[in-house]
C-alpha cells in the first residue's frame, strides 16, 4: 500500500498515512511534489488526469504531480513518477518553488499540500500511463501560461497558483534559476542536496 508523509505546519514529518484513504474532505496537510518538464525547445508537456482520478478528474494540469514515498529522495519521486506516468526519461530535476503550499476542493475531496515544484528537461514523447493520464498536449511556454493566467485554458488550481510564481522567474523556462533547498520543508529529502 503507497503510504504519503503527513506534515506538521512547520513542514516537518509527522507520521504517514495510506494514499488511497489521505484524500477526502478534510485531507491532513501532506508532501507532495509537481514538476514541469520542458523540451529543448521551452515548450511544455501538459498532462490531463485520468477521467477515474479520486481528486480532480479530466483536468489539464503541468507534467506530473506526485508523493514521495516515506524516506524516499524526492528528485529520485520526481523522476519515478515521470517514468510510472508518461515513460519519460529526464534530466535530473531541479527546484524551482521550494516552498510552495495549496490547498484545493473539488467535488467534497480536498487536496492540502505543500508541493515543491521542479523543472526537468526532455525530448521524450510521453507514452501516457492510462490509469494516471488522459492525453498529453506539448505547448510553447509563453502561450500556455498567458493562457492559464487570463482564464482562456482551464487548468488545474494548483497549476494556476504555479504558473503565477513561475512567471516571474522570466519568459524563458530554460533559463529560470535554481532555487535554494534551504526553503523546503523540513521533511523533503534530497540525497545528495540538490544544486
Amino acid at each position: 500500500m503507497e503510504q504519503v508523509v503527513l506534515l506538521a505546519e512547520d513542514g516537518s514529518a509527522i507520521g504517514v498515512e495510506d494514499k488511497a484513504v489521505v484524500h477526502h474532505a478534510d485531507t491532513p496537510l501532506h508532501l507532495a511534489f509537481s514538476s514541469y518538464v520542458f523540451d529543448s525547445a521551452g515548450r511544455t508537456v501538459l498532462t490531463r488526469r485520468a477521467l477515474h482520478k479520486k481528486t480532480f478528474p479530466g483536468l489539464w494540469t503541468n507534467t506530473c504531480c506526485g508523493h514521495p514515498l516515506p524516506g524516499e529522495d524526492m528528485a529520485q519521486a520526481v523522476l519515478r513518477r515521470l517514468r510510472d506516468e508518461l515513460g519519460m526519461e529526464c534530466s535530473e530535476p531541479e527546484l524551482l518553488l521550494p516552498a510552495f503550499r495549496y490547498r484545493a476542493e473539488m467535488d467534497g475531496v480536498v487536496e492540502n499540500e505543500m508541493c515543491p515544484v521542479f523543472r526537468v528537461i526532455s525530448d521524450d514523447e510521453p507514452a501516457p500511463n492510462p490509469d494516471e493520464v488522459d492525453s498529453t498536449e506539448r505547448v510553447a511556454w509563453t502561450r500556455f501560461a498567458a493562457d492559464a493566467l487570463d482564464g482562456t485554458r482551464e487548468i488545474s488550481p494548483w497549476s494556476r497558483l504555479q504558473i503565477a510564481e513561475l512567471v516571474k522567474l522570466g519568459p524563458d523556462p530554460l533559463a529560470w534559476p535554481v532555487a535554494d533547498p534551504a526553503g523546503l520543508p523540513g521533511a523533503v529529502r534530497l540525497d545528495p542536496p540538490l544544486r
